[in-house]
């Protein structure tokens, strides 16, 4: 599956039928809409396809035809989440321009992540993937997430894309994402909005650490 911004090749929501007539989409969205409406009120545990179907007002057959279970719906939430995510940092960058290059990017790349945390439905939940356990095959979100920024901003910066100097790139991703998602978390554990200092002390953790790999 290509991502809406034309980014780099993900796994495609696990749906038991992919929509194919745009009323099947527009269903499909508020399916998910409802999911992650009723993520931030009741939580994971307490949500049910059937609390989802009454939410987007269509029969339960519905929400079966797409998922096979609750799991299921969450992950193709987090699916459109990254797509969205995805679209905004690209909206943004188009926006700005490349002239603040890499560490510009960089600040994008953090702030739509907290807007996002701030007031996306369900985000806080779901955000680019449900949780994994950290034996789980490199496939999951965070490497989902590093693999899919990394093709959005590799020609607007100008990254190396093979041998040793491209490896070190994919790597680098990989490890500030990763340092980005534990230390932003701490950020709202802090404070519901993201404490602040954490957020700016995260920055610039990863000025400094990037600065060796992309100057």
């Amino acid at each position: 599956m290509i991502g809406q911004d034309g980014g780099v090749p993900i796994p495609p929501p696990p749906l038991r039928r992919a929509p194919v007539q745009r009323r099947s989409a527009e269903r499909l969205g508020r399916i998910l809409d409802a999911c992650a409406e009723l993520l931030d009120e009741t939580g994971y545990d307490d949500l049910s396809t059937r609390a989802v179907a009454e939410r987007a007002g269509v029969p339960i057959g519905s929400v079966y035809r797409f998922f096979s279970n609750k799991r299921a719906m969450a992950e193709a939430l987090a699916h459109r989440n990254l797509d969205e995510y995805a679209a905004r940092v690209t909206e943004r960058l188009a926006e700005s321009g490349t002239g603040g290059g890499w560490r510009e990017a960089m600040d994008v790349v953090v702030d739509e992540y907290l807007a996002m945390k701030r007031g996306a439905p369900g985000f806080a939940l779901v955000e680019f993937g449900m949780p994994v356990p950290v034996t789980a095959r490199p496939d999951q979100p965070n490497h989902l997430v590093a693999d899919r920024l990394r093709e959005l901003l590799g020609e607007r910066l100008g990254l190396e894309e093979s041998g040793e100097a491209g490896e070190r790139v994919r790597v680098a991703f990989l490890l500030a994402v990763e340092t980005a998602d534990a230390l932003l978390r701490l950020a709202f554990r802090v404070h519901p909005d993201g404490d602040p200092v954490v957020v700016a002390e995260t920055k610039e953790l990863l000025r400094a650490y990037l600065a060796g790999v992309l100057d």
